[in-house]
């Protein structure tokens, strides 16, 4: 595209056709012995001809310069037919790629405020089952994470075809700050979900991981960023996983464990200690609507 190509050579100007045209009919003057004509017999009206050509020669020389620059001139890199004429001279445009977004991680502090900001969301009712719960979504202030952006997030995984909704029993609402609610939803540090955990149910956490509490779920933010090694996939899978899980206990579900290998993991499986040759699974159903279940853990 960029390559350069030859300039072609410049026809002869008007000057030096006119200049060839009169040394040859000076020379014819004086071939075979011709006399020489008077010039005051059919000189005068020669050198009128003479000075009429060359007048016409250079008005033309002058127009055509003059079409030049009006039709922009012939570009060296195209075919050589003028371009469009136009008397609007156009800039030349300068092609500026987009700038690669830079990658924004959200820093995971092991410890937090403790004080949590009621997310400003509010959603319609999903799901067609008869025992609505209206939740809320808080998130520890000073993170680096959207209380609005996280509730909208969650209020997707919860309307999700193959969420709790297909069970037919449940359905869920998001709802912001002033509005009654059931449940809920806090992303807190390690060291803040620790305290709530062992506070609520006296489950040590061990800064890693999630629980469910008697009114509502505490999500780690370092699962909530970071994900867990076992688990391959988009981190909103995993973050599916983790609601879908955490509320499932507050719907009465217990702990299960691989059914077999190859089979996909149970929902309600603590997946994140080890999947056992079950396939990593963040849906309480399959995609054929079956619930996903398992051995229960004693």
């Amino acid at each position: 595209m960029h390559s350069a190509r030859e300039r072609e050579s410049a026809p002869p100007t008007g000057r030096a056709v006119v200049s060839d045209r009169v040394d040859r009919q000076h020379r014819s003057s004086h071939r075979g012995g011709r006399r020489r004509r008077s010039p005051h017999r059919r000189g005068l009206p020669r050198r009128r001809g003479r000075s009429y050509l060359v007048g016409v020669l250079l008005a033309a020389g002058l127009l055509g310069s003059a079409v030049f620059f009006l039709d922009g001139g012939r570009s060296d890199a195209s075919s050589g037919a003028p371009r469009p004429r136009s008397t609007v001279i156009t800039p030349t445009t300068t092609l500026t790629l987009p700038p690669t977004p830079t990658p924004t991680k959200i820093d995971v502090p092991s410890t937090g405020t403790g004080t949590f900001v009621t997310a400003d969301a509010s959603g319609a009712k999903v799901g067609h089952g008869s025992h609505l719960l209206r939740y809320v979504v808080e998130v520890e202030t000073g993170l680096d994470i959207s209380p609005t952006q996280a509730a909208n997030e969650i209020a997707d995984i919860l309307a999700a075809p193959r969420g709790w909704t297909h069970n037919g029993v449940s359905s869920f609402q998001l709802v912001g700050a002033g509005e009654p609610y059931d449940l809920t939803v806090k992303i807190a540090t390690p060291g803040t979900a620790d305290a709530l955990c062992w506070e609520g149910i006296h489950q040590d956490t061990q800064g890693e991981y999630n629980c469910e509490i008697h009114n509502g779920v505490v999500v780690n933010l370092k699962r909530w960023v970071e994900g867990s090694p076992t688990f391959e996939g988009p981190i909103h899978d995993y973050r599916a996983l983790i609601i879908n899980h955490e509320v499932g206990h507050f719907l009465g579900h217990p702990h299960m464990t691989c059914a077999g290998p190859g089979q996909l993991a149970p929902v309600m499986m603590q997946q994140i200690k080890g999947l056992h040759g079950c396939i990593a699974n963040a849906w309480p159903y399959d995609k054929s609507g079956h619930f996903v279940s398992g051995p229960h853990v004693t």
